[in-house]
């Protein structure tokens, strides 16, 4: 969320770039994913000492180190708390949570749930390799069941999480799923995020060149992507594939993959997308999609507006303030029972 500082100085993407090494593998997606959001800081209107980063651990987790901006380095799962108390402290300041599959739905995600429910004002970046990259290559919660991983050699048993089904789920007001091979799609999903006032969720699919290489690939090669993915855009039709004849319409309550021009159907036919709609129902079924019935949605999926907990508390402090006969410290250690030598 953009602050309320004035007089704030023009800002460039140098302004944020480090000069020491950055380390992460050669060809990791989060080298895309970093300068994406290098290229958005300078124009979301927030001062570079207004803004911070906390991450848990995790590769993802090292972002703190790489962007020149006040930065936590938290313990594995933690970073939705600190970041919460951070927001809550001084609600002046733009707030990023970066985590990853394993850090934020495993050992944390009872803080993402809850992050989710409250609604303050964090940009949330989960950048989701569908691996265990950092502690080399264990099956985590979004690892695709049937995987042989170095934890699970005969392949995963487990369903595995769907963070958008997740999110929503759990009262997101904000949800954007992007990939990392598309720097565009990246910046203006990161941008509205900032521009969102309350909790807001992006989904990075990210490639772990080592521990689980080509693991988005069928969609993001470009053979593929077009008739594997929809790019959806608020106020626009739900369009897919190479010639932009397929697309999304309701069949009782189900979604329905459809051919303009075949069954009867027409353009007039298919579905305008809403993010900014509050109810929920369509958007948890287009987070839901997979492949091979639908493809996988892309973009803003939900982008609705409701109160913020941070605003919220602000509000109550302010009243509080006006109200309370204890103005303070003094007068509260020395007001009711107190004890005297």
């Amino acid at each position: 969320m953009a602050t309320e500082n004035i007089n704030i100085p023009e800002l460039t993407k140098k302004d944020f770039q480090v000069d020491n090494e950055i380390k992460w593998c050669a060809g990791c997606g989060n080298f895309a994913i970093l300068n994406s959001v290098i290229n958005v800081l300078p124009n979301i209107g927030v001062r570079k000492e207004d803004v911070v980063f906390v991450s848990g651990i995790g590769c993802s987790s090292r972002f703190p180190y790489y962007i020149k901006t006040y930065g936590f380095h938290g313990l594995h799962g933690r970073a939705a708390a600190i970041a919460s108390g951070v927001k809550v402290a001084n609600p002046n300041l733009s707030v990023w949570q970066i985590t990853g599959d394993g850090d934020c739905m495993a050992i944390g995600g009872n803080h993402f749930i809850h992050l989710l429910r409250r609604n303050i004002d964090i940009n949330i970046l989960l950048l989701n390799n569908k691996i265990y990259g950092l502690t080399k290559g264990q099956y985590s919660p979004t690892t695709p069941k049937g995987s042989k991983t170095k934890t699970s050699p005969e392949g995963t048993i487990e369903e595995a999480f769907k963070p958008g089904e997740l999110a929503i789920g759990s009262g997101a007001h904000f949800f954007a799923r992007v990939v990392d091979t598309d720097q565009k799609m990246m910046r203006d999903a990161f941008y509205q995020s900032a521009m969102h006032k309350g909790a807001a969720l992006t989904e990075v699919l990210e490639n772990c060149v080592i521990f689980n290489h080509a693991a988005h690939v069928d969609i993001t090669d470009k053979a593929v992507k077009d008739e594997n993915t929809i790019y959806l855009q608020h106020g626009e039709k739900m369009l897919f594939g190479h010639e932009k004849d397929k697309g999304l319409v309701l069949d009782g309550l189900k979604l329905k993959v459809v051919k303009i021009g075949e069954e009867g159907y027409t353009l007039d036919d298919i579905l305008v997308h809403d993010a900014e709609c509050e109810d929920t129902t369509l958007h948890y079924m287009l987070a839901r999609m997979n492949r091979p019935e639908f493809p996988l949605a892309l973009g803003v999926i939900r982008n609705f507006q409701g109160t913020c907990y941070d605003q919220l508390l602000e509000k109550q402090i302010e009243e509080a303030k006006k109200t309370s006969p204890i103005k303070n410290m003094d007068q509260l250690m020395n007001s009711g029972s107190v004890f005297e030598n």
